[in-house]
């Protein structure tokens, strides 16, 4: 018997290769078999809400689920980044690798668009288009100026201009003048002119 081709490089090399080449074999043949068998395993969704939106991804890949978020809204109870709803609902029952689509806290609330009410409208009017588009309002501010006519806009306590974005939730105020109009006034001269000229009269008698 020849020991040194037994104990050659070449001839360890081979066997080591085909021992490499085996243990590959039993490798895949196990992580396809660990495949095969969770395929279809029915997870139970866990409940995600209310916490943030990383956390809640960590929570559902350890249950084998993915994270998604696919919208925003707000609350203002809420921390900025938690979920507000998740679909499929916690407790649904879902295979392995189902997508989990989250609806996260935006970091501010909605925003309105102030319309052309300064100067341009009485209080009527600008209240009944304000409450239509969904602003809260608040106190009236009164100074001199015409009287129930729109002199301005305010949001928590600076002026706000036609076409700006305001908080939804902020409410605002409108400056609105007290003053008699010009109507009113003549009115009240002549009215009072009226009241001398009885007063004259009566003094002729």
């Amino acid at each position: 018997m020849n020991f040194k081709k037994i104990f050659s490089p070449v001839v360890w090399g081979n066997l080591l290769a085909m021992c490499l080449f085996v243990a590959l074999v039993i490798a895949a043949f196990w992580y396809g078999t660990m495949v095969y068998t969770r395929h279809g395993e029915i997870i139970q969704v866990p409940d995600v809400s209310r916490i943030h939106h990383k956390d809640a991804a960590l929570m559902l890949e350890q249950h084998e689920l993915i994270a998604v978020v696919s919208d925003s809204g707000y609350n203002r109870n809420l921390a900025p980044g938690s979920v507000l709803m998740q679909q499929p609902q916690a407790g649904a029952e879902v295979k392995a690798g189902r997508k989990v689509y989250l609806t996260v806290n935006s970091t501010s609330g909605p925003t309105l668009t102030m319309p052309d009410i300064a100067d341009n409208c009485d209080v009527y009017e600008a209240e009944i288009r304000l409450r239509t588009m969904g602003f809260k309002i608040g106190p009236k501010e009164y100074v001199e100026g015409d009287k129930d006519w729109v002199l301005g806009v305010k949001c928590r306590g600076r002026e706000v201009r036609a076409g700006e974005k305001v908080p939804a939730e902020a409410p605002i105020v409108l400056v609105v003048g007290n003053s008699l109009t010009e109507d009113e006034k003549w009115a009240a001269d002549s009215l009072a002119g009226a009241d001398g000229e009885e007063v004259e009269y009566e003094f002729e008698f």
